[in-house]
């Protein structure tokens, strides 16, 4: 209802579709004519030609272009001397500044990959590990750890704009940050943090850079293999997990029976409610957890059952998901450039094949700034104000940022007609203080 002001014009409704249709849990429709796919129409289940091949995809787990999940990294050169950020690097160095602050929110993570030899999420994953000293909370063979990083990192497709190792090392800084939120001191065990950090590492490995909607629409085989219910976030935890029964790459190798049930468990709810059409039912939740808010007699949040602890653990990877627009400017408007060309390759694919074209993911006809602005105002700014309340006043400076950069994209809508198509005239002037009511 809050979106229909967007509807008025073309560029807004594009806004609005692509709001309502990623953020939104709803029944898909049942068209079952428009589910072609494309070029692949005689294929067998597991993508090869159809016959005897066709099935073995249901019992197993492959990566996108079905990349081996086997262990890819020799450790021969590292367990003569770990490196101090676990990558090898001339520029250890450059890197010290980055790494040796890891508690600050917004570190700029494009240089640590630029400095760790392109492999940020090994280097930020390794160093929060060691500064949380949970090797040796849970006996993890430091060999174990670097094994299972440098694979994981390899099982990001370097070649996907937005969805790649950097960004999947941006959400681990980003939770390693909001679990030192004061108002979380000593609520969370050393268990369920060593399960938030690796949830934020693994959340979206193998990603192929393509929306859950375009596998629904295309019958793609990940959809096949997981009944079009979160569809990706469904393949990178089993990505994970099976990376995890190379016992080269096994880092829960000393932990009980329970422990490993515990995290599992906690690591699935996790990465699931990465799905944005879970958006709208994490929010409420939260707002439900922020208007009963228990606080311990030192002030920390009082978290009594798993329900409760799980939720919060929810929303907090959550909130690293979106935390982009909350960065410093510079690093916010280079994952927008990452993200739009993610989509833009997406559109360029569905053109090609005869498909509808999704929201935001025409590259003749983008309104960026308009639908930052509107990508704040729906999504992101609802979602981190209930957070600071959750955590009041630990998320404030975050907010303040993240309010900052959306009246910086407002700033930038193009306001007179443009002979580019690249650009947008801005049609309703009354949206600043719509976005004010929110």
């Amino acid at each position: 209802k809050e979106l229909s002001h967007f509807s008025e014009s073309k560029s807004g409704n594009q806004i609005s579709e692509y709001i309502c249709n990623t953020f939104l849990d709803k029944d898909q429709e049942c068209d079952i004519e428009t589910r072609v796919r494309p070029e692949q129409e005689d294929e067998g289940v597991d993508g090869g030609p159809g016959g005897d091949e066709g099935g073995r995809v249901m019992c197993t787990i492959k990566g996108v272009g079905n990349k081996s999940l086997a262990h890819t990294n020799s450790l021969s050169t590292i367990l003569t001397k770990v490196p101090k950020y676990g990558v090898h690097t001339e520029q250890e160095e450059e890197l010290s500044p980055y790494l040796d602050n890891i508690d600050v929110w917004g570190i700029d993570v494009f240089k640590i990959s630029e400095f760790s030899n392109l492999r940020p999420l090994t280097a930020v994953t390794y160093t929060v590990f060691q500064e949380r000293d949970l090797l040796t909370i849970f006996k993890i063979p430091p060999s174990n750890l670097l094994a299972l990083l440098l694979t994981l990192e390899d099982h990001y497709l370097a070649e996907v704009p937005y969805h790649n190792s950097t960004h999947a090392a941006d959400v681990t800084l980003s939770m390693n940050a909001l679990l030192n939120s004061p108002a979380l001191e000593s609520v969370f065990t050393p268990l369920e943090i060593m399960t938030a950090i690796f949830s934020a590492a693994i959340h979206d490995v193998d990603h192929p850079g393509l929306t859950n909607q375009y596998l629904i629409n295309t019958s793609s085989e990940l959809a096949l293999m997981y009944n079009d219910e979160s569809v990706l976030e469904n393949h990178h935890l089993a990505v994970a997990f099976k990376l995890l029964q190379n016992p080269d790459c096994d880092i829960f190798v000393n932990l009980t029976r329970k422990q490993k049930q515990t995290l599992r468990k906690m690591v699935i709810d996790m990465v699931l409610a990465t799905d944005m059409s879970k958006h709208m039912s994490l929010l409420a939740d939260l707002k439900t957890m922020v208007e009963t808010k228990k606080v311990a007699g030192s002030g920390v949040l009082l978290l009594d059952n798993y329900t409760d602890r799980i939720q919060v653990l929810q929303n907090m990877v959550h909130c690293a998901d979106l935390s982009n627009p909350t960065k410093p400017l510079e690093a916010y408007k280079l994952w927008v450039d990452r993200i739009m060309e993610e989509f833009f390759q997406q559109g360029d694919k569905e053109r090609e094949a005869g498909l509808d074209i999704s929201p935001m993911c025409d590259r003749y006809n983008a309104t960026i700034e308009k639908s930052q602005v509107g990508f704040i105002d729906y999504i992101v700014h609802p979602l981190w104000e209930t957070w600071a309340d959750l955590v009041h006043p630990d998320a404030q400076d975050i907010l303040d940022a993240l309010e900052d950069n959306r009246d910086w994209y407002q700033s930038q809508i193009p306001v007179s007609p443009s002979s580019s198509s690249h650009e947008l005239k801005e049609e309703d002037e009354g949206q600043s203080a719509c976005a004010d009511d929110q």
